[in-house]
């Protein structure tokens, strides 16, 4: 099982640039709401899009999802694993979690 992130500890590595965030969850839902500089790659997709989004196998990397019961941000950690990506982080509480606590979201959604 990958291994955690707070909320608080993720907040302090965003607001550094010191990780990649990666929204687990269908087009149409990061469009309407993702944290702060998330990519957007979902499980089918990792082995052909990985490669060429997150060319640093070392480099650290967040998951998430929309909250506990959502199983994507693991299924999307799984796959990276399995490709050799070595420093793979969860955030298990999702972006539900992350809006609850009035924490700042983009969308790319067009009004």
């Amino acid at each position: 099982m990958t291994e955690t992130i707070t909320r608080d500890e993720l907040k302090g590595l965003i607001d550094r640039g010191e990780v990649t965030v990666v929204d687990a969850l269908p087009a149409s839902y990061f469009d309407e709401q993702h944290l702060p500089g998330a990519l957007n790659l979902v499980e089918d997709e990792v082995d052909a899009r990985a490669p060429a989004l997150l060319p640093d196998k070392a480099a650290p990397i967040v998951t998430y999802c929309s909250n506990p019961a959502c199983g994507n941000s693991q299924a999307v950690a799984n796959r990276l694993a399995r490709l050799g990506y070595s420093n793979v982080r969860k955030y298990a509480d999702g972006i539900q979690d992350w809006a609850e606590h009035g924490l700042p979201i983009e969308s790319t959604a067009r009004v």
